[in-house]
């Protein structure tokens, strides 16, 4: 069941009624019960595997907690390290490593037959991996210490509002408002509807608007010019921020209500003007969580610039690998990686020549915001192509044939403009107050406007087929 489905309006309408009558103790042993039903609804089998992360991190941490000779904290923390990434490699990477080995073995008169094993992909296995990875790592780190209660931490990995497409928690957030009782004031109330409302509009307005747009020039029958191709790497841009960023705020909003707060995972990243403030505002608990267990135990920026950028190419091409199992995201990884790299490079040419870009709403701030778009849509065009070769050929006619025609103008830009226009109108708002709650401080009446154009926006345009959030199948 998706958020957005009636399936899981009337899931939440039982759990949230019954979550508000009971004590602390048995909120905790309810909300997991219902945790538990909610994955299981894809897809009982993986309830193992949910399970077994959850039993043997919880026992690694506590042997971590009480152990400590350094050479046996080492291999408990290697041993959860095995279980979880190897868990993850199989079911994930399993078909797209031996389809990978069987192609180079072609190349060089190699021939043998794969081994056929249909694996399905977990939903939120690479989520809730990450989760549990973080906890015993920081346990291992003696950065927090080990809950002692299986309940409190099954309910911590298995939490519904997070678990199969984020935001990636940190332990140090999410147990303390498990292991301790629970009020929930009147704003946590408004202000959790506000960003279920919000979440709503950005998935069934935006994201599933502007699916229908990005499929006609991304699928396999399409002959897109130029232009065409332009338009859609725009529309995929903000159709994957909407589908994404609408599951984090309704993910916030859901847990809200029920008391416990998550961390924010989008911060308006397409108004930001260099690739490392990007990935300050895009899908936040990933991008920490790579710098903190990736980025820094490589060495991070210390012993030069040629181990500094090596370290974030690796840190981007394993983060890109991370979300899919194929070429192109290992090289939309690499090229996330790269611009890292070029931006690091130009601001210390820019610092050692003394430039400095004028504070304000400056032409060369505005300049540089539309760059920054145009090399992060270029991003989500490698991310998006369905193959080498289709993104080959889209890239040579972006180079080279971008001379828009009444067909582009009719069926794809106009379109993009009615559905991300009302989006950046609010954006914009949000954004000088750096924050997507800003619009509950409006005056009584703009609120409640606002409140009605969200809702007649999804009512009347939205998607209620309760299509698959992007991130889902990663």
């Amino acid at each position: 069941m998706v958020f957005t489905s009636l399936d899981f309006v009337l899931f939440f309408a039982v759990v949230y009624a019954v979550y508000r009558v009971l004590p602390h103790r048995p909120q905790n042993w309810f909300l997991l019960a219902a945790s538990y039903y909610f994955y299981g609804s894809w897809d009982w089998r993986f309830l193992s595997l949910l399970l077994g992360s959850t039993v043997v991190d919880f026992f690694v941490g506590r042997y971590l907690g009480r152990e400590t000779a350094q050479g046996k904290r080492r291999a408990a923390l290697v041993l959860s390290l095995i279980f979880n990434l190897g868990m993850l490699g199989f079911f994930k990477y399993f078909e797209f490593f031996e389809e990978s080995l069987a192609a180079l073995g072609a190349r060089v008169g190699w021939h043998f037959d794969p081994l056929t094993l249909d694996v399905l992909l977990p939903i939120g296995i690479s989520f809730y991996t990450f989760m549990t990875i973080s906890y015993v790592i920081d346990v291992y780190r003696r950065e927090i210490q080990p809950t002692s209660h299986l309940l409190d931490f099954a309910l911590f990995v298995a939490y519904f509002p997070h678990l199969v497409a984020g935001p990636i928690l940190r332990a140090s957030l999410l147990l303390p408002q498990i292991e301790r009782p629970r009020t929930i004031s009147a704003l946590q109330m408004r202000s959790g509807a506000w960003l279920i409302a919000w979440g709503c509009f950005q998935k069934m307005f935006v994201a599933d608007n502007l699916a229908p747009l990005v499929d006609s020039v991304f699928g396999p029958s399409a002959t897109p010019g130029g232009a065409d191709i332009l338009v859609a790497a725009w529309a995929f841009a903000f159709q994957i921020y909407g589908d994404f960023a609408g599951y984090s705020n309704i993910a916030r909003g859901v847990s809200r209500l029920m008391g416990i707060e998550l961390n924010v995972n989008f911060l308006f990243p397409y108004f930001v003007r260099s690739p490392q403030a990007f990935w300050r505002h895009w899908h936040i608990s990933l991008s920490t969580w790579l710098r903190d267990y990736l980025y820094i135990p490589l060495g991070g920026n210390r012993g030069g610039a040629w181990k500094t950028n090596r370290n974030l190419m690796i840190t981007m091409a394993l983060g890109g690998l991370w979300h899919g199992a194929a070429w192109t995201f290992v090289l939309w990884g690499l090229y996330q990686g790269a611009a890292l790299v070029a931006a690091r490079a130009i601001s210390g040419w820019s610092d050692a020549a003394g430039l400095r870009i004028r504070e304000g709403l400056s032409a060369s701030r505005i300049a540089l915001g539309v760059l920054m778009f145009q090399v992060t849509c270029f991003g989500w065009l490698i991310f998006r192509a369905e193959s080498f070769g289709q993104l080959a050929r889209f890239a040579r006619l972006l180079l080279t044939d971008l001379r828009p025609t009444m067909a582009t103008v009719n069926s794809l830009f106009i379109p993009f403009l009615m559905v991300v226009v009302p989006l950046m109108v609010v954006h914009v708002y949000q954004a000088r107050r750096e924050s997507e709650e800003a619009p509950l401080q409006l005056p009584l009446l703009t609120r409640y406007a606002l409140y009605g154009a969200v809702f007649w926006c999804v009512l009347l345009w939205g998607s209620f087929e309760g299509a698959q959030f992007i991130y889902f199948q990663f």
